[in-house]
């Protein structure tokens, strides 16, 4: 029989890149393995690159909010039953909502229109560099660069405007922090619904090129139906990429035999973005799913009501799955890793977050060949206490 952990997901890392060593430990052992939820929930943790697929795959495990138990503890959380997704929490459904809510927007974020935008990006990416420049040395990558541009490029596709970025930005942070109390996150919650339900309903009078407009206009969805959708978006389109940006930025320096490589032959870029994601998973805490029914996995049967929290960045370094799995290698094939997810809740953005990580990369590294850090590398702080892992400020000089 599996044993019990006795706390919640092991979330110290073995190094500023690496997961917690506890988590490969587990995967060899036990690739699902019992744990004990902040909430004192007894259920899952999955480690392995197959069956994090698996459970990602498999409609008998709900992401349905007010079935889940969370492996982040929280504050001041009071023990209860969550409360379902509000309506356009698209995350926290399973079908028929979720797929409605999907559909209306995967027309917005195909391929072909991600890679219209791709001249505008570049446009935004050119000009916070120069202006980087400009400033002088030191300078903050992630204040200056890997912050600003994914915040300017989601709040244009959806229509927020980027001069009212610092509410949401702080917000945003609040909902993120390790060290908010439950309190704190319900209150920066409401101020983002009411800031983006605001924005909706001034898309009736005032419609744009948006995407809130666009999804206003299809006249199927209510004021806060969109105003949810539209947080969600605003949330993950900022700071997930800006994490990946200035991390990743920090892991190329910190590996310069990878770095020349990228800087001789810039088409490695592609590979360089997907072996990013795989190497570093920022989302700290994975995915969870609950069982709908009792469902037999990896040779253990998981109860109807059970919580499985699926590691992702242990997932994604699972030798079984990808071959020297804790060497940072730009060349190796890093297709099928689960840095976006897996299955019908797979990342919606995820084309937009590839393009902005390509073009940032390659223009950072083109314009500043000189690139490098202006502190010892152990003097980064690293995003230890948030939710989405990274680096709260890089300081890199380049002349």
């Amino acid at each position: 029989m599996t044993e019990t952990l006795n706390a919640e997901l092991p979330s110290q890392r073995s190094t500023a890149f690496d997961p917690p060593a506890e988590l490969g430990l587990l995967r060899e052992r036990e690739p699902i393995s019992r744990m004990k939820f902040p909430d004192g929930h007894v259920g899952w943790l999955v480690t392995s690159y197959e069956l994090a697929r698996e459970v990602h795959a498999d409609r008998r495990f709900s992401s349905r909010a007010e079935l889940q138990h969370s492996p982040r503890k929280v504050k001041g959380e009071p023990i209860r039953q969550r409360p379902p997704a509000k309506p356009g929490m698209f995350i926290g459904m399973d079908a028929p909502d979720h797929t409605r809510y999907r559909k209306l927007l995967t027309g917005q974020f195909t391929v072909r229109r991600m890679n219209q935008l791709m001249p505008r990006i570049e446009q935004i990416v050119a000009e916070h560099l120069a202006a980087m420049r400009a400033s002088g040395e030191p300078a903050d990558l992630v204040a200056d660069f890997a912050l600003p541009v994914p915040s300017m490029v989601i709040c244009e596709l959806l229509g927020v405007p980027y001069d009212e970025r610092e509410s949401f930005q702080q917000d945003t942070a609040k909902l993120l922090s390790l060290d908010s109390s439950f309190d704190d996150i319900m209150a920066a919650f409401e101020r983002l619904e009411e800031f983006v339900l605001q924005l909706a309903r001034r898309k009736h009078v005032e419609p744009g090129d948006d995407m809130l407009s666009g999804l206003v206009a299809t006249g199927e969805l209510t004021d806060e139906e969109v105003a949810n959708m539209g947080l969600l978006l605003l949330v993950a389109g900022h700071e997930t990429t800006a994490n990946m940006l200035g991390i990743g930025t920090l892991l190329l320096l910190q590996h310069p035999d990878q770095l020349a490589a990228l800087r001789a032959d810039p088409s490695l870029v592609d590979n360089a973005v997907e072996e990013l994601m795989r190497y570093l998973s920022i989302i700290q805490f994975g995915t969870v799913r609950t069982a709908l029914e009792d469902v037999e996995i990896g040779g253990v049967v998981v109860r109807e009501g059970e919580t499985v929290s699926i590691s992702v960045a242990a997932a994604n370094r699972d030798p079984a799955r990808f071959e020297r799995p804790d060497e940072f290698d730009i060349r190796r094939s890093a297709v099928g890793h689960l840095g976006f997810g897996h299955g019908v809740h797979q990342c919606l953005g995820q084309q937009l977050a590839r393009i902005e990580m390509r073009v940032g990369f390659t223009a950072l590294f083109r314009e500043f060949p000189d690139l490098r850090l202006a502190v010892p590398a152990e003097d980064v702080k690293m995003r230890t206490d948030m939710a989405i892992y990274g680096v709260h400020e890089l300081p890199v000089e380049f002349s």
